[in-house]
């Protein structure tokens, strides 16, 4: 037992002595002496120096935001007396900022519709485990990657000014920026299909077209809707802000009532979007539940 223990000794020292450089010493009462650990090794210099590279970028990223508490506590009671003002709601023009909140939902809409009719055959494209050729994958990936990476009100600021002002626009916007989303995480969801059907289906000499059509298809048509269902939640949320830059929708409404200070409608369209996106959130979420 005793020299059980003491081999055990010796082989966690053995371990302890692959991360030191000293060489383990031995007392004259028998013990070992317990190596020194150096503050200024390697296992502690490279976790010291990565967070202060986080730091040192926080404190940066503080600085270029700007950010004052001071100023935010000078304005609490500005905002407190804004809140005052804004009861009770402004409901003169309740059946025009219900009109707006309608086309708000319909450019979010018409533009997730059009978006997955468009991404589905991209998603394709670019799924690994179906073997597209890189000659197309990769321009294909780069395009959808461009479309994700710009932002909606981007490219509704870029077809107010090719279009015109008017909801049009939006869709247009909106419409591109969701393709490149909805392409991505369908395509993910396509890269987790089992190999299995897809091989059986390729031995038996089917072309990539039935493929796609009779074993793709079919398996990852619920997790496409449900994507497109999340995306069309988030575009409502998105849309509500397009009116800003022109792009119709209740948007241009909340942009008039704020020029203009007048804090009972703006705190009336307000909950009006809050009643609109909270509807379509549960609606969104209870389709996803029936689908997945």
């Amino acid at each position: 037992m005793i020299v059980e223990q003491r081999n055990q000794t010796v082989s966690l020292l053995g371990v302890l002595h692959m991360n030191q450089s000293e060489p383990i010493k031995r007392l004259p009462s028998g013990r070992y002496c317990e190596p020194r650990s150096k503050l200024l090794s390697s296992s502690t210099l490279k976790p010291a120096l990565i967070a202060g590279l986080c730091i040192a970028f926080f404190l940066q990223c503080l600085s270029l935001a700007q950010v004052d508490l001071g100023a935010l506590v000078e304005g609490m009671p500005r905002l407190a007396r804004w809140a005052a003002k804004a009861w009770p709601p402004y409901l003169d023009d309740l059946d025009r900022m219900l009109f707006r909140a309608a086309e708000t939902v319909a450019i979010a809409t018409v533009a997730t519709v059009a978006a997955t009719l468009v991404a589905f055959p991209l998603s394709i494209f670019i799924s690994r485990n179906l073997g597209s050729p890189h000659w197309l994958a990769l321009p294909v990936r780069g395009f959808i990657n461009g479309l994700r990476g710009v932002d909606t009100v981007v490219f509704a600021i870029l077809f107010v000014a090719a279009v015109g002002l008017g909801p049009f626009a939006g869709v247009l916007g909106m419409t591109l920026h969701a393709i490149g989303v909805i392409a991505k995480l369908n395509s993910e969801a396509i890269e987790t299909l089992p190999k299995a059907p897809l091989e059986a289906a390729a031995l038996s000499g089917a072309s990539q077209t039935k493929i796609v059509t009779y074993a793709v298809l079919p398996a990852s048509l619920p997790s496409l809707a449900s994507v497109s269902l999340y995306v069309w939640e988030a575009n409502v949320r998105t849309s509500t802000i397009l009116g800003i830059v022109g792009a119709g929708g209740i948007g241009i409404e909340i942009k008039a009532a704020i020029d203009l200070l007048d804090f009972q409608k703006l705190f009336t369209l307000t909950a009006i979007v809050l009643v609109m996106v909270t509807v379509i959130d549960q609606l969104s979420s209870m389709l996803r539940r029936k689908l997945v």
